[in-house]
Order: C-alpha cells, then sequence, then structure tokens
C-alpha cells in the first residue's frame, strides 16, 4: 500500500501562435510597465527590434490577446500600416530589409496570465506564461521559436517590490512610484517572461560559481526562510556540477506568490513558487520546497537555456527537470532515497497505464508521462549507457545548442556519438514512442539496489498468514532498514488485531521515525485504552500531518477525552493552509459539552476563514468543514459562488462541484437561488450556468 504524494502539474502547451516568415528574426523587446491593481489594468509602451533578410514580408505579425493599441510606429515613420485582432497586431507596411524598430503603446485587462491577488491590505501582480500565453499581457509571440532578449521597466508603489526577469540595472523613486529596470543578455522563449510585485524580504547567497542567487520571503514569513530554502546552494552548485554547463543567465532568484496555479513555474533568471511550499521547521518534515526548487532550477538548462520546438517533444523540459530534481535529491539524501522515489513513480504510471496510453512523443500525452516516464525513459537511458557517456551527451546537447530550439532526434543523436554502441531506436521505440510503461526494465534496474530488494522481498511477505511473518516484520523493525520498510510493514499489518501486532507497533513507535511514526498514526486506529497514552504521544511530533490524523482518531474514539485534547491543540495552526485550526474549530463546535457558549464564534470563525479575504486553501479547507458541519447557510453559499470565480481553477472546481450536490438535495435550488440579487454581475453569470445544467 502506498500513500499518495504532492505531486505538481503543468498545463501542457498546444503551440498554436501566429506564424512569421522565416527571414523575420525579432531581437530585442524592451517594455516600460505600469498597473493599476483597482482596475486589474496593465499598460505600458514596448520597443521591438527585428531583422528582415531577403524579401520583405507583406505581414510581420505580434500575439496580443485582447490587447488595445495606440501610437503603432515602424521605423520612426508618423503612419504606419497596421491593425489589431483581438489575438494579434499585424504589420502590413513600412517594414523594410535589415533592422527594424517598431513602438507600441498598449493596455489591456487580462482574464488570465496576469493575475492581480489581495494580501490581506497590500497587493500582489504575478505573472503565468507557460500554458496561458504571455501575449495576454505583454504583446510578444506564443511561438516558442520566436527567442528575443527581453528589457522589462515597471513602475509601481514605492513600498512593493517588483521583480523581472533579469539583473536588475536601475531604480528611481518619484512621489509615491519607484520605476525598476531589468535586464537580460541572452534571448528566451515570451513564455518565460515575468512580473512578480508585492511587499517581499529579501536574501542573497553566492554559488560556489560566483552566481548570485536571490530569495524573497514576504515580511511576515521570514522565520521560514531556512525551512523554506534548505538546501538552495547545494541543489545550484549540483545542477552546475551534474549538466557540466556553467548556470547561463547571470543570477537567479525566487519568489512566492498567493494563490499560484501550479507548484512552480521557471521563468528565466526568476522562478515562481506557490506559497503553500512556504514552510516553518515543523512544515518542512511533511511537505518541502526542495523538489520544485530543483524541478524548477533545473528548467533554467532544460526549457529556458534549450526549448522544446513544439508540444511533442515536451518531455526534454518536463522530464529532464523531473529527472534531474531526483539527481539533487539523490545528491543530498542518497541512493536508497532516490530508488524510492523512482519505484514510487514507476508504481503511479503503472497505476495509470490502463488509460493513460499515450506515448511521451505525442503532444497530447498526459502530464505524467511528460514528467514522470519522462524521467525514468532518462534513467533507463542513464543506466544503459553509463554515467560517463550520459553526463558527456548532455553537456555536448546542451552547449550546441543553447538559447535555441530542439528535438528529440537532435538529443539521441548526442548520445549516439557518446555511447556508439547503444541502440538509440531501440530506446525511442521503447521508451517515447510506445504507450506501455517498461515495468520489468524498470523493476530490473532498481533490482540493484539492495534496500530496494529487502522492500520487493517484504512485499511478497503480504500474502502469507501474519502468524509466519511476525517474528520476521518485529525483527525488520527492530532494524536500520530504511523506513520504507517498515512503513510497508505497517500497511499490511493494518487489519491485524491490536493484539497480535501489539510488539511490532510498539517497535515502530520507538523508532523515533517521524515517517514511521506517522505510518502508525495512518494504520492504527483501533486499539484498547492501555495504549491510549503512547498513541497519544503522536501529537508531540514535529509533523502537521501526524498531528492531525491523531486528534481527529482520539476525539472520535475516546468522547470523555474530547476537552483534555482539544485544550491542548487550541493554539495549533499547522500549515498554509490553517489545517489544524481548522480542524480544531471544527471539532470544538461539534463537540457537544466544550464550551457550549462558544460555539457562535468557533462558526464564524470558520465562516471568517471562508470568505474571500484569504488565500483559496485556506478557503477550501474551511468551506469543506462547513460543508460537513451541514446548515443550511446562505453565508456558505455565497462563499461557494465567489469560489467558482476564482482565477485557481483548482478552487473554482471545487466551488461548483459542490454547489452541485447542493443544488441536487431536496429544497436547497429555490433557497440557493433566492440569494441571486445579492451578487455580483459575476457570481451571478456563476450561478445561472449551474442553476441551467440539466
Amino acid at each position: 500500500m502506498k500513500i499518495v504524494l504532492y505531486t505538481f502539474c503543468f498545463f501542457v502547451p498546444a503551440f498554436l501562435f501566429a506564424q512569421n516568415p522565416k527571414n523575420v528574426d525579432f531581437k530585442t523587446l524592451d517594455a516600460d510597465l505600469h498597473f493599476d491593481f483597482k482596475k486589474k489594468e496593465i499598460s505600458g509602451d514596448v520597443t521591438y527590434t527585428f531583422k528582415v533578410e531577403g524579401k520583405k514580408p507583406d505581414t510581420v505579425y505580434i500575439d496580443a490577446q485582447n490587447i488595445h493599441f495606440e501610437n503603432v510606429k515602424l521605423n520612426n515613420k508618423k503612419k504606419t500600416g497596421w491593425t489589431s485582432t483581438s489575438k494579434l497586431l499585424k504589420l502590413y507596411s513600412g517594414i523594410k530589409k535589415g533592422n527594424n524598430t517598431l513602438v507600441v503603446h498598449y493596455s489591456a485587462t487580462p482574464k488570465q496570465t496576469l493575475y492581480f491577488v489581495k494580501d490581506g491590505d497590500d497587493n500582489q501582480i504575478w505573472t503565468q506564461g507557460q500554458g496561458k500565453y504571455t501575449s495576454h499581457w505583454l504583446p510578444s509571440f506564443d511561438n516558442v521559436n520566436e527567442k528575443l532578449v527581453f528589457n522589462i521597466k515597471a513602475t509601481y508603489d514605492k513600498d512593493y517590490t517588483v521583480l523581472a526577469n533579469g539583473k536588475l540595472t536601475d531604480t528611481m523613486t518619484v512621489g509615491n512610484t519607484k520605476t525598476w529596470q531589468y535586464r537580460m543578455e541572452k534571448p528566451m522563449s515570451s513564455y518565460l517572461a515575468m512580473v512578480a510585485i508585492g511587499k517581499y524580504h529579501r536574501w542573497r547567497m553566492d554559488a560556489v560559481s560566483g552566481t548570485p542567487i536571490e530569495l524573497y520571503l514576504r515580511e511576515e514569513d521570514t522565520t521560514k526562510f531556512g525551512s523554506t530554502y534548505r538546501y538552495m546552494s547545494d541543489i545550484f552548485d549540483f545542477m552546475e556540477k551534474e549538466t557540466g554547463v556553467p548556470y547561463a543567465w547571470g543570477l537567479y532568484r525566487q519568489v512566492p506568490v498567493l494563490d499560484f496555479l501550479y507548484a512552480g513555474m521557471e521563468n528565466t533568471t526568476s522562478t515562481i513558487f506557490s506559497q503553500d511550499f512556504v514552510v516553518d521547521e515543523i512544515g518542512f518534515n511533511d511537505r518541502t520546497y526542495m523538489n520544485v526548487n530543483a524541478h524548477e532550477l533545473a528548467h533554467q538548462w532544460f526549457g529556458d537555456l534549450i526549448t522544446a520546438e513544439s508540444g511533442t517533444h515536451h518531455w526534454l523540459q518536463e522530464g529532464f527537470a523531473t529527472y534531474y530534481a531526483l539527481l539533487a535529491e539523490r545528491e543530498i539524501f542518497g541512493d536508497d532515497y532516490f530508488n524510492y522515489e523512482m519505484y514510487e513513480i514507476a508504481e503511479r504510471i503503472q497505476k495509470a497505464s490502463k488509460n493513460d496510453t499515450i506515448p511521451i512523443l505525442n503532444e497530447k500525452a498526459s502530464s505524467l508521462s511528460f514528467y514522470q516516464k519522462g524521467a525514468w525513459a532518462l534513467h533507463a537511458l542513464r543506466s544503459g549507457i553509463g554515467d560517463e557517456a550520459f553526463k558527456k551527451a548532455v553537456k555536448t546537447y546542451l552547449e550546441k545548442y543553447a538559447f535555441k530550439n530542439v528535438n528529440t532526434d537532435q538529443f539521441l543523436a548526442e548520445i549516439k556519438i557518446a555511447a556508439p554502441g547503444y541502440d538509440t531506436d531501440s530506446f525511442k521505440k521503447r521508451w517515447l514512442e510506445s504507450g506501455t510503461f517498461q515495468v520489468e526494465e524498470a523493476l530490473n534496474i532498481l533490482s540493484d539496489s539492495g534496500f530496494m530488494q529487502q522492500y520487493f522481498a517484504v512485499g511478497d511477505l503480504q500474502d502469507k498468514p501474519f502468524a509466519e511473518n511476525k517474528d520476521t516484520y518485529l525483527e525488520i523493525m527492530q532494524s536500520v532498514a530504511y523506513y520504507p520498510v517498515k512503513e510497508e510493514i505497517l500497511f499490511q499489518i493494518a487489519q491485524v488485531p491490536f493484539a497480535d501486532k501489539a510488539e511490532i507497533v510498539r517497535a515502530a513507535m520507538q523508532t523515533n521515525d517521524i515517517k514511521i511514526r506517522q505510518a502508525v498514526a495512518r494504520t492504527v486506529t483501533v486499539f484498547p485504552i492501555e495504549f491510549y497514552e503512547e498513541y497519544r504521544s503522536l501529537l508531540d511530533d514535529e509533523s502537521y500531518i501526524t498531528r492531525e490524523i491523531v486528534l481527529n482518531v482520539l476525539y472520535k474514539k475516546f468522547p470523555d477525552k474530547q476537552a483534555e485534547l482539544l485544550d491542548l491543540s487550541k493554539k495549533w495552526v499547522g500549515f498554509n493552509d490553517m489545517n489544524l485550526r481548522i480542524q480544531w474549530l471544527t471539532l470544538a463546535y461539534a463537540s457537544k459539552t466544550y464550551h457550549p457558549e462558544k460555539k457562535d464564534d468557533y462558526y464564524g470563525e470558520l465562516i471568517h476563514y471562508a470568505s474571500p479575504k484569504f488565500e483559496s486553501s485556506v478557503r477550501q479547507n474551511a468551506l469543506s468543514n462547513l460543508l460537513y458541519i451541514g446548515k443550511a447557510d446562505p453565508i456558505v453559499w455565497q462563499d461557494l459562488i465567489n469560489a467558482t470565480t476564482h482565477h485557481k481553477w483548482q478552487f473554482a472546481k471545487f466551488g461548483k462541484d459542490n454547489l452541485r450536490k447542493l443544488l441536487k438535495k431536496k429544497g436547497y435550488r429555490e433557497l440557493i437561488a433566492g440569494i441571486m440579487p445579492d451578487l455580483s454581475e459575476a457570481e451571478q453569470v456563476k450561478l445561472q450556468q449551474l442553476l441551467d445544467e440539466k
């Protein structure tokens, strides 16, 4: 039995765009940007340079989604032939051979890609280009093969920090506003352009190579710096060493934002990631930024330095980033950690294989295929040709195609050179063109690990009677075996009566390993009062997940202990989603005897956390618990309706799904429809759509 791990998944781009003639090459984009948070508007002046070789084209295109243009000038001519649609800016006269300069003024109120988010009384503004298209907020190029140098100047309130791609070369403060000038030296695809604005504290460290690394957190999160960015310099140094290619972009920075759409995004020089990964020392034991951190950093080579020429070759970005993130973790945590991660990935792929049959080399492949199956393909390749040949091929591949676009055959050509005896055609057919996961090959690779051999051996015991395995289980639990082996034992004996397995359970508790003790919390939920104090000790573990599980189990199993348990946990908060505080409020409200005079206060605090004042993870957690409580509460319904308008699709889906359930309950349809006049226009539209569903 396995625990589902937190995974991240990005939108896979469809690569639909307007195509410029091949003899038109855009070189630079200089933007001077201004933001209006209240109107959710961006405006600016943009200067482009491009070169035309050979015959002049009839038309030159720039992608611009629902953007309003004024003062379009080409080569400083007063009259420039241009027009715009809801998707494009088209230049049809004034183009000349050789170098051209285009200047435009524009404004837009993007419905996607540029997001205006409240942070309490403060603001955050940030972008997400991949899969959403930068051309919604900045006239640019959805074609990833059009690479150019971006220089972004942005003006905003002087009390905020403004970040963009590249090096900060100048700032200027005028009154209450401040202008930040960022410059790049090398070209990149437009989907990697970024802006992030918020109130942040900044730290700096330097890599062994001398590359400056800037790390940002909100002011209220400064105590979480060490736990959030742990091993940052180790990961950076490893990537340069492992690829054999120095970091290409001059500096690297990372910044978290609220309600980000995904786990992270590898904007060139400047990764944006989810606030969910900003953790304290206890949170680090349950959920770390490390893998996402390494994944996004790896993209600075695989995706930013070299970019897949089309969606068919998307694995060259995501498969590589996934694999190199795991290699970085192996460097820090060791081979056993790495092999177990690869095993769990293999298990996920195999479980999905009944329905997920599209091969990696297909633009319609799943994220699981591009990311995790792609990582396994690389591991199989590396195992087949050896570390030295693999590293040599990757280094040459990166150097040869730096700042260019690539395809799979170009990568495999470097493999052929580095390992001339290896059959790359067979590899391509097995791993990239087949929808079938190569289970046997993967297991053979894993079986080289002594730890995995022991893990597989323990897995084989589950078909035997418990009595035959008991001594073996106990011996392993008391040994120095790696924790997944001991976890597997606990999962196997989950249904065994407590009296029969008590010695093994107590041995697991005595390991003092957080993960093993958490496995006890998950699997031992029926036990006698004699085990109460030992089980209760799990509430002291440095794990928010363990505490949530154990508090829930003890609260339900021992009603007479509810007051004691609630008093013990009343100051807990937990992760950024306030999992422990929201759990506590729900349990305190549900208890028949715990401070009945404060029931309204507990419920009111839950309602408060469900409101738009909070990040979606907090709101969803609170709403889930309010729905569990089950009051017919118009405030809850309105917050659910508001959720359907949220930019984060996962939260919007949560709102829609739960409203659909409520609308099917007897009498609720009329009640919910009755609050229509109290809703905003956007909320009314969403509710009406749900009411119109059949």
